[in-house]
């Protein structure tokens, strides 16, 4: 009876399953790729072939008998059919990827394996220990994780158990022969970074870490492409939550002008803003080669965007107006300018050229013409300068204000912001060079300190801050905690292998013309309005009672007179908070502050 009854369902049931896998796609699932989603794809297929059969057993009267399949074999038939249509792919998967480390791992390769500890058991551990297992050309023996979480002690994840936490790596080291550790932890602070380092500089272990989640994730690199820790990790703060849809508002579509595009800023700025598809992005830069780095670069990675790039100087004011006037940009971001402030300090009228007239020029170009929005990337140094970069600067800034108010179809605002880490000319590449060369690594002042951000995350801010500046304001990005540059020296000098004052000393040089000790970006008390972005204000700079273009012509004169005593003069006039060419000079630091071992070198 049962028999008679199979045969008659059979060939509707196969029908019906065979109709559902291949509307859900089963069929076109590579088999040596399947995964997670692909097994969910598979228990949808088998509850979809389920249900109908289901249906017809509970709905249809005794009647039509030989339609109701039994449903102990309706479930049969999905665990044995279905799971062994999904066995098969999972084993095809398994001798794939067997195979492919087998021809990877060279007879040569597996002998120079080292044995490797895995800090951070959670989602980049479990991707890293994937990736790892899955080739074969890695010189990478997993000998367990270590995680500070309780829950997770002991549990074994892709065969590779948790062996304890990261108090335990100096035993764990010794115990199993390990000389490195790799942190796999796909958010991990600052803090957590230094502690975890300074753990293993105990235990004389070599430490690196996974590449960074945005890194992984643009495709520039794989996860187990591990690095060794770099001052950034130890400096590193908050990841910037960027309001995409505000920065798409401001550039998708658009012609995008950035002004200085082969610098450090105006270069990473070019990156960011290539992946809001603007409708031209156009790069202006008079240094030749740096120009056409970032063109080709670009060009690389976005084949399909539309880049203009053009050699100029932004103080030529007819090659300014052709270029805007051939281009009509809609937005534009201007980073070129003088920055380095003891070079400043020798050359005033450079400064005052490149960072004040120039800045007129162009600013006064894009209100003639109706830009949408005009940003100029400022500095802290702006703030009470002690330089003539910094005082430079500030008048840049008062040009964008008063234009701002002559032409009201611009928004015009500046974006005020500290060092950043790798740039051209800061501390960082310098401090790296110094090292290499074994020392010494000089620093100006025991006590000076200077805010720090990435160059990816002052480029995503100032695109935030242009987003919602509704014009005429100065911007001012939260740079976090000043970092004493001396213990920046001594980190970097320990990440590299040494240690400070013993193998790579430290020497003191005295602040130079123009320095402060500390950098200020009007962050205190009444002086901020906060904006919608949490790392993003708006300062209430009372701006001095100047007729703007009297002080610029006057300033051109100078310049174009080689006056650089009057300018520094001019400086300080116009600006009551300034105080240019003052400088605190180091005093004699007591044994006790300096310590033994500095004081011996």
């Amino acid at each position: 009876e049962y028999l008679e009854r199979g045969l008659v369902q059979l060939p509707v049931v196969v029908l019906l399953q065979f109709t559902v896998i291949l509307l859900t796609g089963v069929y076109h699932f590579v088999w040596r790729y399947i995964g997670m989603a692909e097994i969910q794809t598979f228990l949808r297929s088998a509850a979809y072939s389920a249900m109908p059969l289901l249906v017809l057993r509970l709905g249809l009267p005794e009647a039509y008998q030989q339609w109701r399949v039994p449903i102990s074999v309706i479930v049969l038939d999905i665990v044995f059919g279905f799971g062994g249509l999904l066995g098969l792919r999972v084993l095809r998967r398994a001798l794939y990827e067997r195979f492919e480390r087998e021809r990877r791992a060279t007879p040569a390769l597996r002998a120079k394996r080292r044995p490797v500890i895995l800090v951070g058991a959670g989602r980049a551990g479990v991707l890293a220990v994937r990736e790892i297992q899955g080739r074969g050309d890695l010189n990478i023996d997993l000998v367990g994780f270590v995680d500070d979480d309780p829950l997770k002690q002991g549990s074994v994840i892709h065969g590779v158990k948790v062996l304890g936490t990261t108090r335990d790596l100096p035993l764990l080291s010794r115990r199993l022969g390990v000389d490195r550790v790799v942190i796999t932890i796909a958010e991990v602070d600052a803090q957590a970074i230094r502690r975890i380092v300074e753990i293993c500089e105990r235990a004389r272990l070599r430490v690196q870490i996974i590449p960074g989640l945005y890194e992984i994730l643009q495709g520039k690199v794989s996860i187990s492409r591990f690095r060794d820790i770099q001052i950034e990790d130890l400096l590193g703060r908050e990841t910037v939550r960027l309001d995409e849809d505000e920065v798409r508002r401001l550039v998708a579509g658009k012609s995008v002008m950035v002004t200085g595009a082969g610098g450090s800023i105006g270069s990473e700025l070019c990156r960011q803003i290539a992946r809001f598809t603007p409708l031209n992005l156009i790069l202006v830069e008079r240094a030749e080669g740096a120009l056409f780095e970032i063109d080709r670069e670009l060009r690389q990675l976005w084949p399909q965007l539309r880049i203009v790039s053009l050699l100029g100087d932004i103080g030529d004011q007819p090659r300014v107006q052709s270029i805007l006037e051939a281009h009509r940009p809609h937005v534009i971001l201007h980073a070129a300018a003088h920055k380095h402030v003891p070079l400043m300090e020798e050359n005033a009228g450079e400064a005052v050229k490149n960072n004040i007239l120039a800045t007129r020029v162009l600013a006064r170009a894009a209100g003639v013409l109706g830009v949408e929005a005009f940003v100029l990337i400022s500095t802290d140094k702006a703030v009470r300068p002690s330089s003539v970069m910094g005082a430079s600067k500030r008048i840049a800034e008062l040009i964008v204000q008063d234009l701002d108010r002559h032409y009201p179809r611009t928004r015009f605002l500046a974006v005020r912001f500290g060092n950043v880490m790798a740039s051209a000319g800061s501390v960082v590449p310098i401090f790296r060079e110094q090292i290499q060369r074994g020392g010494p690594v000089t620093v100006t002042h025991r006590e000076v300190t200077r805010y720090f951000m990435t160059i990816s995350e002052a480029a995503q801010l100032v695109l935030e801050a242009g987003a919602i500046g509704g014009g005429g304001e100065i911007m001012i990005l939260d740079m976090g905690e000043p970092v004493k540059i001396l213990d920046l020296a001594k980190d970097m000098i320990a990440l590299s292998g040494y240690k400070p004052f013993e193998e790579i000393p430290i020497v003191f040089t005295g602040l130079r013309p123009g320095e402060k000790l500390f950098e200020e970006l009007e962050l205190t008390g009444e002086d901020i309005d906060r904006t919608r972005h949490p790392k993003i204000f708006v300062g209430k700079l009372a701006a001095p009672d100047l007729d703007t273009n009297e002080v610029v012509d006057r300033l051109a004169e100078l310049a174009g007179n080689g006056a650089e005593d009057e300018i520094r003069s001019t400086l300080a006039e116009l600006l009551p908070e300034a105080h240019l060419g003052e400088t605190v000079q180091p005093q004699a630091a007591s044994p006790t502050e300096l310590g033994e071992q500095e004081l011996l070198h």
